[in-house]
Order: C-alpha cells, then structure tokens, then sequence
C-alpha cells in the first residue's frame, strides 16, 4: 500500500515540473497526446479503485479472523485440548470466508440447533450469530477435508469387514431362534394420533429397535459363505449405515419433539408394517419422503397475495426428504427397514407386497 502511494506521488511530481513549452496551453493538440492523458488518468482511477477495495477486504478479513479466533478460543476452553488443525486454519483465512453469510435469523437458529449449540450468546447480535454459525461450518468443513471426506458407505463396509474378521476369530456364539408373528410386538393404534399423540413415541420407538435389531440378527445368521461374498459384505454395509442414519430420528422420539405431521405418517408405516401390509405401509412412506401437493417440494406461499387454493396445501403434504440431510437418511432408512420386514415376515395376501 505504501509503495503504490509513493508511486501516485511521484506521478504528480513528475506532471508540475514539465517544462514550460510543454505546460503552455496549444491551441490543438495532437490525437495521440489526447488518448494518452485519457490512458493516464483511467489508470490512475483504476489504481485508487484498487487501492480502496484491497483497503475494504484487508478490512473485512481482519474481521472475520477476529470472529474465528472468538470460536475457537471457545471451543478450545470447552473442550480443554487445542486443535492443531483449528490454530492453523485460523493462521490462514479463507478468502471465500470474507464475503457476508447472509441468511435469515429462523434458518441460523435451525442450523445451529442442529448442531446442538445455543441459538444466541450473551450480548451477540444477529450478525454476530451468522458470523459465529459460518465459523461453526468452517470448521466442520475443514475437519472433513482433513478426514479426507470419507464416503460413510465405505466406512459403514470397512467396519462391517473388521466386524466379520473379528467373529471368524472368535468362536462361534449359540443361535437364538425367535419367531414372532407380529414385526413389532404390541399393534399400534391409528387413534391415538388424534386422543393421544405422546403416547405413539415408545410404541414407535421400540417398534422400529426391534426391528432394526432383528435385521441386524438376520445379518448374523447368514452362513459364513455368504457373509464372505461381496453382495453379503454390501447386504451388512447397508444395515450398518441404517443404523446409523436412524439414531437422529430416535432421538427425535425419546424428546418427544417429532413434528405432528412427521409422527402420523411414521405411526402409518409402523401400524402397516405390524399388520403385514405393505403396501398401505409403501403410501404412507411416500406420503411422508415426496408428498402428495401440487408443489411437494415445501413451497407454501406462491406469492405475496393469498390464493385461492391457498388451504389445500397443508404442512403434512410437503416433501420432508427435502428437509435436509438427516431428515433424508433416516426416511431412507425406514424405507429399508419396510423392505427387511417384508423379506422375513412375508404377508399372507400377496396384493400387500410392495413394488
């Protein structure tokens, strides 16, 4: 910055002392002459232009480094060990992080919810919450790139081959040979969506366990041979990334804190499901994850005015797969989950099996 200034100066200086011929005004001047002043004071323009804006975003920057190094001094106190990774990251800021994370305050609230940290510190201001939200997801996405953004699929199929490796070690446990003529124990009842909606969260929560236990349990019976295969490596894999893609979703049932349209559907599928029949349990899947709105993908409001068919698209119409991620893969889950059931307890009318 001061050697661009230095350099202003010396063109200035350089223009007073023409000589005198030079600085007496002609009554023409030359074409060449004219666009060469123009050339010269574009250039000048474009260097203060330059000048100003490398000024705003040294500015910005040192903003946005003083905001990072709050976040990680305070993630640093609560966890009690310093991040190497974190010290380095902050050492040098991205430049993409200089421009402003503007997003409204109800979608910061969501994210950083979802990240289980408080929706507002002492004193912070909105654009101090956004600032703080962006510095939380840089970090993440820093700790995923160090990780080397690693497929979870992979990962579920590497755990699944160190699982099977240590069994083949151990000796071989007693079979449990459980039949059940129910999926899931007690028979949920459709009426308690509208008399008693908290009592739907354990029959659903230990309705889906046991299922998802079972499925794993059929995973283990599986001969040796076929555990072995690569279609019965990918088989475990998948029980294995359900398992994990539904813990958000039973955490969401032990708080309570499902939303009302989301817990109809889920005890839909949970009653079909206990009662063999699938194919009611597929509709209220599908009535869950896409919808059945003219616009599924959430849209609610079509324009500034109310419309007409304004009351006909409701909030348990819309397409939660949309939600976001986590919202997707435990509604994938369940999808499996209808699928394993349907393999072990087939029904009895086959017009109940699903596509």
């Amino acid at each position: 910055m001061d050697a661009l200034k230095a350099e202003l100066a010396l063109k200035r200086k350089t223009l007073d002392i023409l000589p005198v011929e030079d600085a007496r005004p002609a009554k023409y001047m030359r074409r060449g002459d004219i666009e060469r002043l123009k050339e010269e004071q574009e250039r000048m323009v474009r260097e203060e232009n330059l000048a100003r804006e490398r000024e705003e975003n040294e500015k910005i920057e040192a903003e946005q480094f003083a905001i990072l190094n709050k976040e990680q001094s305070t993630a640093r106190s609560v966890s009690g060990t310093p991040n190497p990774d974190i010290q380095r990251d902050a050492a040098s800021p991205d430049p993409s992080s200089s421009t402003i994370f503007n997003i409204s305050n109800e979608e910061a609230i969501r994210r950083l919810r979802a990240k289980g940290q408080p929706i507002r510190l002492f004193s912070e201001s909105d654009r101090d919450r956004r600032l703080r939200l962006r510095a939380l997801e840089l970090i993440e996405e820093k700790e995923h790139e160090r990780q080397g953004g690693q497929n979870d699929f992979r990962k579920a199929l590497e755990d699944v081959e160190t699982r099977a490796q240590k069994d083949i070690n151990e000796s071989a446990k007693q079979k449990e040979g459980r039949e059940s003529k129910d999926v899931g124990g007690e028979v949920l009842d459709l009426d308690l969506v509208k008399t008693d909606p908290n009592k739907l969260y354990p029959i659903i929560y230990y309705a889906l366990k046991r299922t998802l236990k079972e499925w794993g349990e059929w995973m283990d019976d599986r001969p040796e041979h076929v555990k072995r295969t690569t279609q019965g490596k990918l088989a475990a894999a998948t029980q294995h990334q359900s398992a994990e893609y539904l813990k958000p979703l039973f955490k969401l049932l032990r708080s309570r804190s499902l939303p009302p349209d989301m817990l109809a559907r889920v005890a839909e599928i949970v009653h079909y499901m206990q009662k063999r029949q699938y194919q009611k349990a597929n509709d209220s899947y599908l009535r869950l994850s896409i919808g059945n709105a003219p616009w599924p993908i959430g849209v609610t409001m079509v324009g500034i005015h109310e419309r007409s068919a304004r009351e006909k698209i409701s909030a348990d119409q819309v397409a939660h797969v949309l939600n976001d991620e986590v919202s997707r893969k435990y509604i994938q889950s369940l999808k499996r989950l209808l699928t394993f059931s349907q393999t072990k307890y087939p029904p009895e009318d086959v017009t109940q099996l699903m596509g």
